[in-house]
């Protein structure tokens, strides 16, 4: 599943090519699964409407919308208050793709914004984990991830997360109502870092071994993201691009190589059901 790193690169390259751009049509597919909001619904409310903005919120991609019909986009993208919200969720293999009208068009295709441009913004999801949803602000609150967000969470904020849990400190940052976005990548890799064992108990990490591992976290997840994240199945950036983090791994999917710090063989174990890489002897 795409992590922070993956969906803000996604986000970032989404926003570079299409804000100001606007909506002329939508088409979505006869599948169920992908559509929180209807796709009647959907279509209707995102045509007409300018691209603010593109980001990301947790682990989604969140499309900031102007009024409907907005005639001048780049007037539109430097002036309008969000009226609506697209929220893409990319679950475990889906795409958010720029192309064009001509580029072939992949199995699995489940949206396909036509744009002002003449570009094409499409969501590609083979598993049909993702899901797509439309919020008109008028109506409904802006969506909000439920948990921090690792990127700017203070010390103080994150050491109160894991104050008195007695979960293990891996299941607790895959706990998405705490930080929003970490997933199973990196927390193994942060925890490397951190020299922390994922099996202990979070409410037992001392207070300089939590900072630590939030300093630990914010560098994988910053380095991560300027290498465009992590492709170790088939994730790919806006462009269809794959990220190269994968290639600064330092446990994850290393089961029984060598550690890059003392040589020791990697180690798999499950943990909250899933599979958690870690060094037995760089992590106490």
């Amino acid at each position: 599943m795409p992590e922070l790193p993956e969906v803000e690169t996604i986000a970032n390259g989404v926003n570079q090519r299409l804000s100001g751009d606007r909506i002329i049509d939508a088409w979505f597919s006869s599948y169920p699964q992908p559509f929180k909001t209807p796709r009647a619904r959907q279509a209707k409310g995102l045509s007409g409407r300018t691209i603010l903005s593109v980001h990301r919120t947790g682990k989604h991609i969140v499309c900031e919308l102007g009024p409907p019909e907005s005639s001048n986009a780049s007037a539109a993208a430097a002036s309008l208050k969000s009226a609506a919200q697209w929220i893409v969720h990319l679950g475990m293999t889906g795409r958010l793709l720029v192309t064009t009208p001509d580029d072939p068009i992949a199995p699995h295709t489940h949206a396909r914004l036509s744009l002002a441009s003449g570009r094409e913004l499409r969501f590609v999801d083979p598993r049909r984990f993702g899901r797509l949803e439309f919020r008109e602000l008028h109506r409904t609150p802006a969506f909000d991830a439920p948990g921090s967000e690792p990127l700017t969470i203070a010390e103080n904020e994150f050491a109160a997360l894991f104050r008195g849990r007695k979960l293990a400190i891996k299941a607790a940052l895959l706990n998405q109502s705490l930080l929003a976005g970490v997933g199973n990548i990196y927390a193994d890799e942060s925890l490397f870092h951190a020299r922390i064992r994922p099996r202990r108990a979070a409410g037992r990490l001392s207070r300089a071994e939590l900072e630590r591992l939030r300093q630990a976290l914010l560098r994988v997840l910053q380095q991560a993201i300027r290498l465009g994240g992590s492709s170790v199945s088939d994730y790919v950036d806006a462009n269809g691009v794959r990220g190269f983090f994968q290639l600064e791994h330092c446990v994850y999917l290393r089961t029984g190589e060598p550690c890059r710090l003392c040589g020791t063989p990697i180690r798999r174990i499950l943990l909250a059901g899933r599979g958690t890489h870690f060094c037995p002897t760089c992590q106490k």
